[in-house]
């Protein structure tokens, strides 16, 4: 469906997918307080000239809702499904296949990446309150039978543990502080810690671990290492999402919809700037208009994946969600504190636009929920989702525009 057939949607309460009832277990103890400060941010523009009359409907004729647009489906091959991570249409052969979480080290001395861009999602978490608040990436990926390296590895830290059960994924990492030892525990918890192929990159050792899915060996030093196939089969862990699966974690649209079509509280968004919010990685995304992608920035220059061709890390969809966190330590180790009942604030962004929205999290392995301001889910285009955990104390930094 054309953007001049929804405009005439403008202004209507048009999302009508509401979220199926949730069991609301409560935050953990300790996990989260109500929000104390006033929503922050940025002073969202205004929505500019009413819609031309000439373009309303004409009598007789219904307006498309949001849900009739988003439904408006083409039809899936034989032997092809849409992915629960991203609703690209891809092989019917992964559909139960549950996917991996991966530790990736952001410093620059990190950099290039290798693999990241072929992720499905990808989050940025602070993961530390010292080093100017240096970040982390954990890349959420489907296919992982496809790694030929992906990396490199490091850390992981408590809040990661919960975030990557919202996806039932078996997360990756180099060990990390004793803090996450009670979350290596947990029933919902598969992870695999360590012990990934040694790459010969001429860096420091904590930089040259990567994924691999087959066997490696080490051309230099002769050293071989399983893949991430053997270590999966070893640990005997399901490769199938298993009883802590908590279900498709977001509302697609098969048909490409606009934020202000549906919504009157959008407003134009080609760069959210966490520059303030990470100042070591001056993280920021920047749309392009020739591809309608969010594309993600760092150390003053685009993102590139050497393991893709340089390929940047570009997004269909970006979501900045406000989270307190408590420092454990005075290392600046933390958690953030993401299981909470009440809705905290945020925002999301596509095709140029912005709405601000509210989330959730019921428990350590439910899946986040994100609200529109009238209540209803939020519905994200087809493609790849960023997700940025900001906190609240610097929330007030960041930057759209």
């Amino acid at each position: 469906m054309k953007r001049n057939q929804l405009k005439a949607v403008f202004g209507a309460a048009a999302v009508v997918l509401m979220l199926a009832a949730c069991d609301n277990q409560g935050g953990k103890e300790g996990q989260g307080a109500e929000p104390t400060d006033a929503p922050p941010v940025v002073e969202l523009p205004g929505l500019g000239d009413p819609a031309d009359p000439t373009e309303a409907p004409t009598e007789g004729t219904e307006t498309p809702t949001e849900t009739e647009v988003a439904n408006s489906a083409e039809e899936v091959p034989a032997g092809m499904y849409r992915s629960e991570l991203t609703n690209e249409i891809i092989s019917e052969d992964l559909k139960n296949q549950r996917p991996i979480a991966v530790m990736v080290d952001n410093e620059s001395t990190a950099l290039n990446h290798y693999g990241t861009s072929k992720a499905d999602i990808v989050y940025e978490l602070m993961n530390s309150t010292k080093n100017g608040r240096i970040t982390r990436l954990m890349p959420i990926v489907k296919d992982w039978a496809q790694i030929d390296q992906f990396g490199s590895i490091r850390s992981a830290r408590p809040t990661n543990f919960m975030l990557a059960a919202e996806w039932n994924a078996i997360l990756c990492h180099d060990g990390g502080p004793y803090y996450i030892d009670e979350y290596t525990k947990k029933a919902y918890t598969n992870n695999l810690s360590g012990g990934f192929a040694r790459f010969p990159n001429g860096k420091s050792m904590e930089y040259t671990e990567y994924i691999t899915f087959d066997k490696y060996t080490n051309p230099q030093t002769g050293k071989s290492y399983d893949g991430l196939g053997k270590r999966i089969e070893s640990a005997r862990y399901s490769t199938e999402y298993n009883s802590y699966y908590p279900g498709q974690h977001f509302i697609f649209s098969d048909t490409e919809l606009n934020l202000s079509d549906f919504h009157s509280d959008a407003f134009t968004a080609k760069e959210a700037d966490l520059s303030g919010c990470f100042p070591h990685n001056s993280s920021k995304l920047v749309y392009n208009d020739g591809t309608g992608k969010y594309e993600y920035y760092e150390y003053g220059k685009k993102y590139a994946d050497d393991g893709n061709g340089g390929a940047p890390l570009a997004f269909e969809n970006v979501i900045l969600q406000k989270t307190n966190y408590t420092q454990l330590d005075e290392n600046g180790y933390l958690i953030y504190n993401c299981v909470i009942a009440s809705k905290w604030d945020g925002y999301l962004l596509q095709n140029g636009e912005a709405i601000p929205i509210t989330w959730s999290k019921y428990g350590e392995s439910e899946r986040t929920v994100f609200w529109n301001a009238d209540g209803t889910e939020i519905v994200l285009n087809t493609g790849k989702t960023y997700i940025a955990l900001v906190p609240d104390d610097v929330w007030s930094k960041l930057v759209l525009k």
